[in-house]
Order: C-alpha cells, then sequence, then structure tokens
C-alpha cells in the first residue's frame, strides 16, 4: 500500500531540474563564501585600508604631499650671459709674448674691439691690442698702459715660488729626466712665439711633471734672450738648460698644481694692429737718387746667409745676429736670402736685426732682407743681446759636460 502511495506522487517536469541544480549551488556557495570570510577576518585580524573603503572619513589635518613638477627643458643659447672669469695673473694678456712690446704703439686697427677670449667671458676690456691688468675698464689702446708695480709684484710672485735654488745635482737629474730618450712630453714654440694659450699647456705639463722641455724654431729664435725672459717671467718658472732651441723649464719647489693661476684661453687668433712702415721711401740722411742707388746695389750683393724653412719645419736663426754684425766690419750693405718664407715672417726678422744688431732696413724686394750699416757705424761693445748658443745654469766647477754630450748637434737646425 505504502509504494503505491509514493509512485502515484506527482513528479517534477523534466525540464526544471537545471534550474533546480543552480538554485542548490548558489545557495550552498553563498553558505562556505559567508563561513570562510568570517573565519579569515577573525583568523588573520584583516582590515582594508582607507583607499579601499571610500566610506571612511579621513583625517582633515593630513596635507597630501605635492610633488615637485620637473622644469621645463631648454636648450643651451648663445644670448644666455656666461659667468665672467676672473684671473689674477699681474700682466697684461697678449696673443703672442715674444712677437708684441708693449713699448710699439700702433697706429690703427683692422677689425673692430671684439674681444679673443668671448663675449662677456672675462672681467677685462680688450683694447685690440691686449687685456690689460692695470684698468679693466680700459678702452683704448692709449689707455692699456702697463702699470710699472705689476714687475714687482711677478719677482715676488716667482720667488715664493721658486724657493730654494736647484743644487747642480738636482739640476742634472731634471735636465735628464726631460731628454728626448727618457720623455716625449715637449712643447713646440714655433712662428707666433710664446702665445697666450701655451701658458695653459705650460701648466697641464707641469701637473705631471717638474720641468718641460721646449723646442723653439721660427722668426722668436732670432732673439733667444727675449724668448727665455719671457718664458720665466710669464710662468713664473727657471730655465735650468739651454741648447740652441732647446729649453727645460724648471716650474719651481713650491709649486702647488691644486693652486694654479686661472687662464682664461682665447678662442680665436685677433688680427694683428697696423704698425708704422718698416721701409720708409727714402732712408733718414740719405736722398731719393741716393735710397733708389743703394737699394740696386743692396739686390746686387751676394747673400750672406740662406734662411732655410719649409711648409713642414722652420729654422733656427739664433746665429743670425752675430753674422750680420761681423759682416758689417767688412761691408756696409748685408743681404739675407729669404725666398720660401712667408712675407710676414721676413719682415719680422728685418724688424729684430733693425733693433738688435742695430742697422737700417733698405729694402723686403724679391724676398730678399736688405740692411745698411749706417753712415758712423761703431760695432756695439756691449752683447747682453747676445745668448751664447749653451747654457748650463750652474757653477763652473761641477762636472756638468756629460749632460751636454746626451744633447747632440741633432737637436740643432740649419741655419
Amino acid at each position: 500500500m505504502f509504494i503505491k502511495r509514493h509512485s502515484r506522487q506527482k513528479l517534477p517536469p523534466l525540464s526544471n531540474p537545471i534550474s533546480l541544480l543552480m538554485r542548490h549551488l548558489s545557495s550552498g556557495t553563498g553558505k562556505c563564501n559567508s563561513t570562510s570570510y568570517s573565519k579569515l577576518r577573525d583568523h588573520y585580524s584583516f582590515k582594508p585600508p582607507s583607499s579601499l573603503s571610500p566610506t571612511t572619513p579621513q583625517n582633515p589635518n593630513t596635507n597630501p604631499i605635492k610633488k615637485k613638477s620637473k622644469p621645463k627643458y631648454r636648450p643651451p643659447s648663445s644670448l644666455d650671459a656666461p659667468k665672467k672669469l676672473r684671473s689674477d695673473l699681474p700682466f697684461d694678456f697678449r696673443y703672442s709674448y715674444t712677437e708684441s712690446s708693449p713699448t710699439v704703439r700702433p697706429i690703427g686697427l683692422r677689425e673692430p674691439k671684439y674681444s679673443p677670449f668671448g663675449p662677456g667671458r672675462l672681467d677685462r676690456e680688450w683694447t685690440g691690442v691686449c687685456a690689460p691688468a692695470v684698468d679693466p675698464k680700459a678702452r683704448s689702446v692709449e689707455e692699456g698702459a702697463e702699470d710699472p708695480k705689476l714687475e714687482e709684484k711677478r719677482r715676488l710672485m716667482r720667488e715664493k715660488i721658486q724657493g730654494a735654488p736647484l743644487t747642480n745635482a738636482e739640476r742634472k737629474a731634471l735636465v735628464e729626466k726631460c731628454h728626448r730618450s727618457r720623455t716625449k712630453r715637449q712643447i713646440q714654440l714655433g712662428r707666433d712665439g710664446l702665445t697666450h694659450n701655451m701658458l695653459n699647456d705650460i701648466q697641464n705639463n707641469w701637473k705631471h711633471a717638474e720641468a718641460v722641455r721646449f723646442k723653439c724654431m721660427g722668426v722668436p729664435t732670432v732673439d733667444m734672450k727675449n724668448v727665455c725672459a719671457q718664458l720665466e717671467d710669464k710662468t713664473s718658472g727657471k730655465i735650468i738648460f739651454r741648447h740652441c732651441g732647446t729649453l727645460v723649464l724648471y716650474r719651481g719647489r713650491n709649486y702647488n698644481p691644486k693652486k694654479r693661476p686661472v687662464i682664461p684661453l682665447m678662442m680665436w687668433r685677433p688680427h694683428e694692429p697696423v704698425y708704422p712702415r718698416l721701409i720708409k721711401t727714402t732712408i733718414d740722411g740719405l736722398s731719393i737718387e741716393e735710397t733708389k742707388e743703394m737699394r740696386k746695389r743692396g739686390l746686387a750683393v751676394p747673400a750672406l746667409t740662406k734662411l732655410v724653412a719649409t711648409a713642414a719645419k722652420n729654422g733656427y736663426y739664433g746665429s743670425l745676429v752675430p753674422m750680420v754684425r761681423d759682416a758689417f766690419i767688412v761691408s756696409e750693405l748685408v743681404k739675407i736670402d729669404g725666398k720660401g718664407l712667408e712675407r710676414s715672417d721676413y719682415k719680422k726678422i728685418g724688424c729684430k736685426l733693425r733693433d738688435m744688431v742695430p742697422c737700417v732696413l733698405v729694402t723686403f724686394e724679391k724676398e730678399q732682407i736688405v740692411v745698411w750699416r749706417g753712415k758712423d757705424y761703431k760695432p756695439p761693445e756691449n752683447d747682453a743681446c747676445f745668448v751664447s748658443q749653451r747654457e748650463m745654469f750652474d757653477s763652473p766647477e761641477s762636472d756638468s759636460e756629460c749632460i751636454v754630450e746626451g744633447h747632440n748637434s741633432t737637436d740643432e737646425s740649419t741655419s
């Protein structure tokens, strides 16, 4: 009876089993999620952060940190005013210290007064010839006169850096280190002489060595005494060896590379100013006919010597002044062959001969230097402007000839 009643009950339709299954799963999952969520919260004490619960009130006293915005990129411009360099060197800045004289004033300028150090890069004004150290506001050539007190200041600074003089043994050791077989460190001094940017090269070499070797060639070698004097005066160093055009410059005992002077660099070469003419229409004391006749005779005279110079190498002219002086004893006119030299080079050589021999310039025609000894010529008794070919700068009793043998005749160039 019971089986029959149970079988007579109405079964659910066949189309509903999927819905029943989904209802069962949803009810079971909900219970599982609720129980697991409660267990995690009770066991780990999980508290959501305030950022995830926007309903929680924030503390009004805390100010949000504002991130600094980066400045916009600005490309460098030449219109930006650079910081002016200040140099305490007690001398006027010139392009060349050996080939220009502060006593000779030019008669004009070839270009406007653009500073070769760059616009606004130096606290000294460029006068067209130099940047004077006396008055930085000087804007003309006449105002740029050198203060006589600067020479005394340079002397005191040099004595402070040099300290006690070197002994013969110390000097020999330094000269040996600068020999060409021991080091390749060398500074070339060419037709422009001692330039301003070369002072920075000397300081860079002194950072790594106590002494540096110079190789002097070209027009400045006519007056080697001036080259040596300018090197010692502008660098506060001391020349400890000289053999023809080879020099060794010592930095000093108290030299400190970390306290080297500030040397602003020239960015381009300034144009040379206009100086008075070297060759006049008529020679002083002679008429026009006598001047023309003397120029013809001078070009016909045999050349005393030929100044050797090529495109790759200049010559050494240290013996030119005594040669001209000796030639004036037997002849009143002397001709020097300057073929192959640049026009500015043999003009500078003629100007140096005029001041050092002394003599009168006759002509520069056909690349020849013709000089006249004058009417009342007397050989100079004082040879202060002439420097011997070899100097050791030590006491005569020292056996220093062994060092000289190391610098053989290969260092000399043909004159």
